[in-house]
């Protein structure tokens, strides 16, 4: 449990204020009562936890936050210590036996009309109750009136997640800025003859070296020798004429960045890129330009994605197989909506408004054969006139 432990120290200083924004959001959205219902939490943790709960829990425990801005933890007896000392709760009660009594007891203290809990078919950041979990629930609340009135606490998780606090983006952008800058600092090491693993080992010490750690696995595609998307550095060469693209990330202090960069590798005699590779990284770059002027507050996550393959269209480009951004924060993919499609696998996230404090990436290649992935993607939070883009973008295509 130390690392865990660590990970909410961290953001420990953010709880109180996540916990605050939580119910005025209760308020706002008229849901009377959340319920952050868990076990063994090191085994399955609610994505709920670090953002307003901030420690571990063993045995069953209930985390209830009202409207009226009441916050009380029913955990068992051997794990109230922390919580006690955490703060957090403006009451911490205890149970020995089985919370099932304690729990009904708690929920009818409060009578709500609505009972939010986690679950959602829609956004892995709301969807933390187990199966197992909601049918104790429903168990612990039987022969009351209360087991009928669950919903999905999906809206709340949402604009939550979404909603970043000022502390929150000076975070993601100090990671930004520190991803941005091991990329300048390790790329000049780089050379034709080193395997994607050596690249990426060479991006994760400099990201030890920032003091943080990987946000995911870095990738990196050596040209076309391997396929652009979520697949293990491999022991693919560079050579003259590859398209060097890496994809990764710093977390510091709690939080995430997630960009790409490219670096050309020309061949013997060539003098500077081919056309082809120096209209498609201008198209990608003014994709990105163009993408984030329209991420407004207000605007729909389908519809700035909209405007990215249309201008892949216009220039005669195939469309991107995935969304054109994601929410960052505690986590990579941080939930809520997201800048994509309508596509079934993105469920009503790319109807989803964007609001002022959300962080997104800004993403997408277009893939040349021979040469490799021509792949950008920027981190940027929106503001009323559009998104403003946290660390330095990649404007020119480097070349080696």
């Amino acid at each position: 449990m130390a690392e865990a432990a660590g990970i909410y120290r961290l953001v420990r200083g953010l709880v109180k204020a996540k916990a605050a924004q939580a119910t005025a959001l209760l308020g706002e959205l008229g849901i009377d009562l959340w319920l952050i219902f868990v076990r063994e939490t090191k085994m399955m943790a609610d994505p709920a936890l670090a953002l307003v709960v901030g420690e571990e829990a063993t045995w069953q425990s209930c985390f209830a936050f009202s409207r009226n801005g009441e916050a009380v933890a029913l955990v068992g007896n051997l794990d109230a210590a922390n919580f006690e000392r955490a703060g957090q709760f403006s009451e911490v009660r205890t149970y020995t036996h089985g919370v099932g009594e304690d729990l009904a007891g708690l929920v009818r203290r409060f009578d709500p009309a609505q009972i939010a809990v986690n679950y959602s078919a829609n956004d892995p950041a709301a969807d933390g109750m187990t199966h197992g979990m909601y049918l104790l629930l429903k168990e612990h609340l039987r022969g009351t009136p209360y087991g009928e009135r669950l919903v999905s606490a999906e809206r709340l998780m949402s604009k939550l997640r979404s909603r970043k606090l000022p502390e929150e983006v000076a975070r993601i952008a100090t990671a930004a800025q520190l991803t941005a800058a091991v990329w300048e600092s390790e790329a000049p090491h780089v050379r034709a003859g080193m395997t994607e693993a050596e690249v990426a080992g060479l991006i994760d010490r400099g990201i030890a070296g920032a003091g943080g750690e990987p946000s995911f696995a870095t990738i990196v595609n050596a040209g076309d020798k391997s396929a652009p998307g979520h697949g293990l550095p491999s022991g693919a060469k560079l050579a003259g004429g590859d398209l060097l693209h890496v994809d990764f990330g710093i977390r510091r202090e709690g939080y995430c960045a997630d960009l790409q960069r490219l670096l050309y590798f020309r061949r013997p005699g060539e003098k500077r890129p081919p056309a082809e590779l120096r209209e498609a990284f201008a198209m990608v770059r003014d994709i990105i330009t163009e993408t984030a002027k329209a991420a407004r507050p207000g605007a729909t996550g389908c519809a700035v994605d909209a405007l990215a393959r249309e201008m892949l269209r216009d220039h005669g480009y195939p469309e991107y197989q995935h969304a054109l951004g994601h929410q960052l924060g505690r986590d990579v993919h941080d939930g809520g909506g997201i800048l994509g499609p309508e596509w079934e696998r993105y469920g009503v996230t790319p109807r989803m408004e964007l609001e002022a404090g959300n962080v997104f990436t800004l993403e997408l290649e277009i893939l040349l054969p021979g040469i490799g992935c021509v792949g950008l993607e920027e981190d940027a939070v929106i503001r009323e006139d559009g998104a403003e883009f946290l660390c330095p973008r990649q404007m020119e295509l480097a070349v080696r």
